[in-house]
């Protein structure tokens, strides 16, 4: 379980470094007009700042991690609502839910078709799966020119659109829209990059071995620390896939 061991080594640093309730809300705004009526399973809920929204909303949120520290923030924000829980093997009955929402998770289940399959399982006959995956891109400017240099550290994605519609139908899934639109606005000082990138924070980090972090990273990381006025946010928005789809 490398995923677990990474993000509970980065639970307490995750909302500040991420945007926390202020991004959680932004996402679960651009969530909330697709789900339909039944209750809500966030898979890979990590702190819950989604889940969070979504229940600020009205709905009846529930979550599962596989991470125990980053549950802990999530039970504050949903007591009794959370549940260690591997994507692959969720821990509830058969059609439980009316919706199941992924959020930037599936490129790290491990065997997205398997997480599918088991969404679909526990999915209400008529329930939504609503997935925000792929790459997420913003518009040129001086931090994305930092992140796009570290791009060829990322390994291919399983959850393109293309590859999130086959593992959908193989799961008995059919889609019902996706696009590609704007999903948070976020404004990032390069100080504050420049730790999240010090302390690994970004998943494609975690096991990057010495001589690739000297060769590529560390470049990166003098151009931002060359960069003017490190506290001066740069305002950026942020664009997302997201994909709908329903259950038979």
């Amino acid at each position: 379980m490398t995923e677990a061991k990474a993000f509970d080594r980065v639970a307490d640093d995750y909302d500040r470094m991420r945007g926390g309730m202020e991004r959680g809300r932004q996402a679960a705004a651009q969530l909330a007009g697709d789900l339909t009526a039944g209750p809500v399973l966030e898979v890979g809920v990590g702190t819950g700042i989604v889940a969070a929204g979504l229940a600020e909303l009205g709905h009846d949120v529930h979550g599962v991690d596989v991470s125990p520290p980053m549950l802990a923030r999530a039970a504050e924000r949903l007591p009794g609502r959370v549940a260690v829980g591997d994507a692959r093997a969720l821990p509830f009955a058969d059609g439980t839910f009316g919706n199941v929402v992924f959020t930037h998770v599936l490129h790290l289940v491990g065997d997205m078709p398997r997480a599918l399959r088991e969404a679909s399982r526990v999915l209400r006959p008529g329930g939504r799966l609503l997935a925000v995956h792929g790459d997420p891109a913003a518009d040129p400017d001086e931090l994305v020119a930092v992140l796009d240099r570290l791009a060829v550290l990322q390994p291919a994605r399983p959850d393109t659109p293309e590859g999130l519609d086959a593992a959908a139908r193989e799961a008995g899934l059919e889609r019902l829209r996706h696009e590609f639109a704007p999903d948070y606005e976020r404004a990032t000082t390069p100080r504050q990059l420049l730790e999240s990138l010090e302390r690994r924070l970004p998943p494609y980090l975690w096991d990057v071995d010495d001589g690739t972090w000297a060769r590529v990273v560390e470049p990166a990381l003098a151009a931002l620390r060359a960069l003017p006025d490190p506290d001066r946010p740069r305002s950026q928005q942020w664009r997302v896939h997201r994909s709908v789809y329903v259950r038979a």
